[in-house]
């Protein structure tokens, strides 16, 4: 077994003190960093302005283990791309690109976790089980990888990147945390804050740590439901995250860092679109400025739950508009190659995907 460190693993100071252990000069920290971060060499002999004694020093101490493209599909509708991912241990995660209309503009959805520990209902990425956290390199290399498959099949590089596909980002908060940074830096994809929301079902906990962190980038909750008891059935993860605590905990987000919170609420047939869900999600968004997202369920033949018909949703709409709330209704795509919200699970538990009708107890008209 190869115990040898990732040099992604070294901080920019760790590997200064490192190269000055060897007698190189100061800039050679410098010029790694570069060819680690912004050109994600896979083979030490790529970084060609290193002496071969150096790289083969390197070498001796270090491994790279990229991350690599094991296969991609394209929808012939929206042109959406999801890829599968190859990490170390052989371990498959996928990842998204998803281009406007005219492709001025091109959002990457991006991983956290292989799998995700908490089982929502509707979520085909929570069939699997946590394998384990993504790295913080595992994280970035397969956002670059993206970026340049942007350049190349849309002709522009990435506008925007959500952390918004496989894994709970808050539960594998310092990984995510160092390769966001990279991806913001000048020394890695120097993307403007603004342009990358991090979603989250609201891990309470994880959210004060976060606003006293002081964020630059967007947050996103994934709230589907303002009632306690619907949240629960579909989100176990409220049991122990209840609406309660996590308003306090946005509040206290708002607070630290001033910035507006956008809530990702899934359309759920009879389950979370009545005029009740609307008047509670209208009181819960209250708390803070905020925005809604409200997103089309994407169907499977094994999945529980149904979309909410037009005038369900057109009704749902209006309530919150007359109550100067802002609203948008985001239409899903790749949802013909499963890569939509929900439905991003790696290929070899795909075809498990059985979601258990029973496990789905209504405790009132809500639910059915």
């Amino acid at each position: 077994m190869d115990e040898r460190q990732n040099i992604k693993e070294l901080t920019y100071e760790k590997l200064s003190e490192y190269l000055a252990s060897l007698g190189e000069p100061q800039f050679r920290a410098k010029q790694i960093w570069q060819w680690l971060w912004q050109k994600n060499v896979t083979d030490f002999d790529q970084m060609t302005n290193l002496s071969k004694k150096l790289r083969h020093r390197i070498k001796e101490d270090f491994v790279l283990n990229p991350v690599t493209i094991h296969s991609y599909q394209q929808s012939p509708t929206d042109k959406t791309i999801k890829y599968t991912f190859e990490i170390n241990g052989g371990h498959l995660i996928e990842g998204v690109l998803i281009p406007s209309h005219s492709s001025e503009r091109v959002t990457a959805c991006i991983s956290t976790q292989v799998g995700c520990p908490l089982g929502c209902k509707f979520c085909a990425t929570g069939t699997m089980g946590l394998k384990r956290n993504l790295l913080a390199h595992e994280i970035y290399d397969h956002l670059w990888l993206l970026n340049e498959e942007s350049k190349k099949h849309f002709g522009r590089k990435l506008t925007n990147v959500v952390v918004m596909g496989m894994g709970e980002p808050l539960l594998n908060l310092d990984n995510v945390l160092r390769a966001l940074d990279i991806v913001m830096s000048p020394e890695g994809l120097a993307m403007s804050p603004q342009r990358i929301t991090l979603s989250t079902v609201g891990i309470v906990k994880e959210l004060y740590r976060l606003a006293d962190l002081k964020p630059r980038f967007n947050l996103a909750v994934s709230l589907h439901s303002a009632i306690d008891e619907v949240r629960s059935q579909i989100m176990p993860v409220n049991n122990s995250n209840p609406l309660p605590e996590l308003v306090k905990a946005l509040r206290y987000f708002y607070h630290q860092t001033g910035k507006r919170i956008t809530f990702e609420y899934l359309m759920l047939s009879g389950v979370n679109d009545s005029i009740k869900d609307a008047k509670a999600l209208a009181e819960f968004t209250r708390n803070f400025p905020s925005k809604i997202n409200l997103i089309e369920y994407n169907e499977t033949p094994q999945s529980v739950f149904r979309k909410s018909t037009p005038d369900r949703v057109r009704e749902f709409v209006n309530y919150l508009e007359n109550r100067n709330l802002v609203v948008t209704l985001r239409r899903s795509k790749g949802s013909d190659i499963a890569a939509a919200c929900g439905q991003l699970v790696k290929m070899t538990d795909r075809n498990k995907q059985l979601f258990n009708f029973d496990t789905l107890k209504p405790k009132n008209k809500n639910l059915h």
